[in-house]
Parts: structure tokens; sequence; C-alpha cells
């Protein structure tokens, strides 16, 4: 028996349920393009294809063994009855067709509405045909049902009365028997004269019997056949085009959004792309530090594009504030959003080109508006104020062939980005889609702020970036998640710190006064991947 501690991390489920409908929920462009694609292909088949004129005519069929509580099988069996070929072939000859009875049963139908209604339903090129072909279908029937109903009252007549028959020439030898032994005598006469006075009596109420049976069959008949009849003549079944596009249309829209909301289950069950952010950050091994939408092609809408540029201002303030005061070189790595990506490179510019060089001096994080003491600038060591060059490390030409605004930074290449004066700040942006050159990121940034689209990439390969730049030493600030679900209420923040020890059962926490006291707050989600050697400088 294995026990699992507080501090051992909880078994992943075997299906995440909450991932699985907030992946089914992005791709609903997916199920909500193949619903309209059915409700489409539904109203264009009712149009194209319209269904052919159709009859209908109701028949009412009364059976010998009719019972209060049959279940329908006697009426099922008409029906299979109805689609032989003996019927339709006597359906043909009544509408002298030279069509095949096999192709002909395709084009009508039976269905049974009660134990005692049958409803016959015939198509054909006009509305009369269709009419012809369901009186011909209906007659057709009733005529082998009153058939068979006379055949089976005949043939159990006849048997009742072949054994009268056989019954009474029995009887003549038994009265041929006692007018012999009326003349015998001796002592077994009178006992064997009483036997056969037995046998004659049992024999002539059996043929009595019999006879009357006889008769009982033939008399049903003439009901049974007299309550299969045509209770409602054919009629043609009026079909409305709209009705009809409407119907299948609605039909279509059923059944595509059933086989879209499949599809994208198992895709996204199949693909494993996280797009939760408890689920990304701890693929990624770092904490989200904000959320984005992706950067549109076209310009957004006014609103839309106001609360955008706000999110993005917040983002790029925050991360001019990680990375003004240290040495090291960031970079911007994409996964999924190259776009995105290049324009969150190019806010942290502007923002480091020109919030630092207001002041000067760098600004207390945990007390806006207070200045710390400066310092004297290292050589060597880019200055605070100091111009800001992005190196362009991706595959496209999404930052290379952008057309350029006054004040945005200067753009180069990543082979000349070790040419760059030692005053000058480098931000390099690049991607980690496959096919990255891994050995490559250490000249765009030693450090790096990842932007990831949510449920581009798969587990497997995020936890292949982790790798690949845990083992490049480039650390992460944190991930800037793009298109995130609007509705995720899962916390993107990892945990790194020692738990607090346990307390016994009234025990407060030490109150500490005057300058020793010290901060309890949680640090932003951005300084926790900071490296010690940036803490001490700064």
């Amino acid at each position: 028996m294995t026990t699992r501690t507080a501090s051992d991390p909880a078994p992943a489920p075997l299906l995440d349920l909450q991932a699985l409908v907030v992946a089914v929920r992005r791709r609903r462009r997916l199920w909500c393009a193949t619903a309209l694609l059915g409700l489409l292909l539904g109203a264009a088949l009712a149009v194209l294809k319209p269904p052919p004129p159709t009859a209908v005519a109701k028949v009412l069929v009364a059976h010998q063994a009719d019972q209060p509580n049959d279940p329908g099988t006697l009426i099922r069996t008409d029906v299979a009855l109805l689609q032989t070929t003996g019927i339709a072939d006597q359906a043909l000859k009544t509408l002298n067709s030279p069509q095949k009875p096999e192709d002909f049963m395709k084009e009508y139908s039976g269905a049974g509405l009660t134990n005692n209604l049958l409803q016959i339903t015939a198509t054909g090129r006009t509305d009369t045909e269709a009419q012809s072909r369901a009186k011909a279908l209906a007659d057709a029937f009733v005529a082998d049902h009153v058939r068979r109903i006379k055949e089976a009252a005949d043939a159990q007549a006849k048997a009742l009365t072949d054994e009268r028959d056989r019954m009474r020439e029995e009887l003549a030898q038994v009265n041929q028997s006692i007018g012999s032994g009326a003349q015998q005598t001796g002592p077994n006469a009178s006992a064997n004269l009483e036997s056969l006075y037995a046998s004659r009596a049992e024999l002539t109420s059996r043929i009595t019997d019999f006879g009357q049976r006889a008769a009982e069959a033939q008399v049903g008949t003439p009901a049974l056949v007299a309550g299969t009849q045509i209770v409602d003549a054919p009629r043609a079944v009026r079909q409305s085009l709209p009705t009809t596009a409407a119907t299948d249309g609605g039909l279509g829209l059923v059944l595509g959004l059933v086989l879209g909301l499949a599809v994208a289950a198992i895709g996204a069950v199949v693909a494993d792309r996280p797009v939760l952010r408890r689920e990304i950050a701890a693929d990624l091994g770092a904490s989200v530090l904000a959320e984005l939408r992706r950067v549109p092609r076209r310009p957004p809408g006014r609103w839309r594009g106001r609360r955008s540029r706000a999110a993005r201002a917040r983002l790029a303030t925050t991360l001019a504030r990680t990375v003004r005061g240290s040495t090291e070189a960031v970079s911007v790595l994409e996964l999924g959003c190259a776009h995105s990506a290049v324009e969150i490179a190019l806010d942290l510019a502007r923002e480091l080109a020109d919030g630092a060089s207001a002041a000067g001096r760098p600004t207390d994080l945990e007390s806006p508006g207070r200045e710390l003491p400066g310092r004297e600038p290292v050589a060597g060591e880019p200055s605070a104020g100091g111009p800001v060059v992005l190196v362009d490390g991706l595959p496209g030409p999404q930052l290379a062939k952008r057309r350029a605004r006054p004040g945005d930074p200067t753009v180069i290449g990543g082979e000349p980005a070790a040419a760059v004066p030692g005053h000058q700040r480098r931000i390099g942006v690049g991607s980690v889609s496959p096919g990255t050159a891994w050995t490559d990121l250490q000249h765009l940034g030693t450090r790096t702020v990842l932007v990831v689209r949510a449920g581009h990439g798969s587990a497997a390969w995020l936890h292949t970036v982790a790798r690949q730049l845990a083992e490049q030493r480039i650390p992460v600030l944190g991930v800037v998640l793009i298109d995130p679900d609007p509705r995720d209420r899962t916390d993107g923040t990892l945990w790194d710190g020692p738990r607090p020890a346990p307390r016994g059962r009234g025990e407060r926490p030490a109150r500490l006064l005057g300058p020793a006291r010290r901060r309890t707050e949680r640090l932003p989600m951005w300084t926790a991947r900071v490296p010690d050697s940036d803490q001490e400088a700064r």
C-alpha cells in the first residue's frame, strides 16, 4: 500500500473533461461550419432532388386470429406480404405495365398504423400514376388477403368433412357388426352387443360434431372477407418545397452539428494540445504573465482595439520593469503567433526607449513613484535610456518586411547581432516552432519571454521547448498566452517556494515590528523565474 503525502502532485486524470470542453468550444468554427454545411446540403438536396409524386391509400385488414392484446405481429406480417413479388406482379398486371416486380417493389412501401389498419404509399412520375399504383396495390392486397382467408377456411372445412366421412364408414361397419351379433347366442354375445352399441353412439356423436365444425368454418369466412376493404381511397400527397427544404435542412443541420462535435472532440483527445492556463504553465515550467488577443491582420474595431492596446501597454510596462537594469539580452520567442510576438517586442522596445529615459533612475517596484538612488553605469553595460535594437530571428518576413513607423527601433538580422555596440540594448525575436535551431537562441537573448498561442502546440512539444531552453540555460521570465479561452478560470502561476511549517492549535505567527518586519505579499509572477544573479544586480 502506497501513501501519498501532501507534497506529492495529484495524479493526472485519464480524461480532463474541462480541457475537453474548452478544446471543443475553441473549435467552434469547425462544428459550426459542419452544421452550416449540413443545413445547406439538406436544403440543396430538397431543391435539386425533390421527392417524387406520392399517393397513399389505407386498407382495413380483418384477421381470423385477431386478439385485443396483439402487439402488432399480424399487421407486420401484412406489411411483409405487401413487399412480395406476387402482389407486385398482380398490381402490374392490373396497370398493364411491363415493369419488373423487383423494380416496382422499390417504388412503394407499407406501414401498419394500428393492428388492423395498413397504409400503402406509392410513387410515380405524376400524381395520377401514383394514385393508380396505390389503387392497384390496395386491390391486389385485398384480393390476396381474401383468397388466403377462403383457402384457409376451405382447407379446414375439407379436413373436417373428410374426417366426418371416415367416421361414417366406420359407423356403417359397426351397424353391420351389430346386425350380425344379434343372431349369435352364447355367454359373451350380450357383452359384445353392448360394446358395439356404445361405439355406435360415440361415432354418431363425433360425426355430428365434425359436421357442425365444418359448417362453422364456412360461416366465419364472409365476415372476414367483408371486413377487409379499402377505407381510404388513394389520394395524392401535397408536398410543399419550403417545408421539405426546411425539414431536410434541419436534419442536415443536426447531423452536421453532431459530426462536427464528434470530430472536434476526437481531434482534441488525439492531438493533446493544452488550452488551459494551468496546463500550459505546467508543461512549459513557467507562470503566465498576461493574456492577449491575437493581433489581427486588419485593423480591429474601435472598442476591441482600445482594450487590446491597453492590455498590451500593461504587458509592455511589466516586461520593461523586469528587464530594465539588467545587462543581459532578452528575447521574445513565439509559438504559433509570430505577428503577436513582433508587436509585443516592439511595444517592449518603445517602453524601454521612452519610459526609462525620463527619470534616468530605476523605479522601486514595491513603491510606485519613489525613485531609488542612482548608480554609475558600468563600462560596456547598456544604459537605461539607450537605443534599442531588435534582432530578427523569425523564419518568416513578419519583422523584416514590416513597415517602420517613426520612433521604431532598428531591426537587424541574426547574423550581425554580435556586432551590436555594448551601449545598445538587444531584444531578440525568434521562434520555438518545430524546426528551430536551438543553439541559435543564445544569440537572441540569455533570458526569454515565451509568447504561446493556446491550443497550438502539443503537450509533447511544450515539454520539448522547456527542456531545450533549460539545456541552453535560458531562463523563462514568463509566458504570454495568446487567444486564451475567455471562460478559463484555472490558475497559471507556478509555486516553487517552500511550504510553511505546520503550527500547533492556537499558535499564531510571530509579528515583526519596526524595520525588521518583512513583506509577506506575493511577489509578482514575472519575478518567479528571475535568476539569483539578476536579483543581486538589482
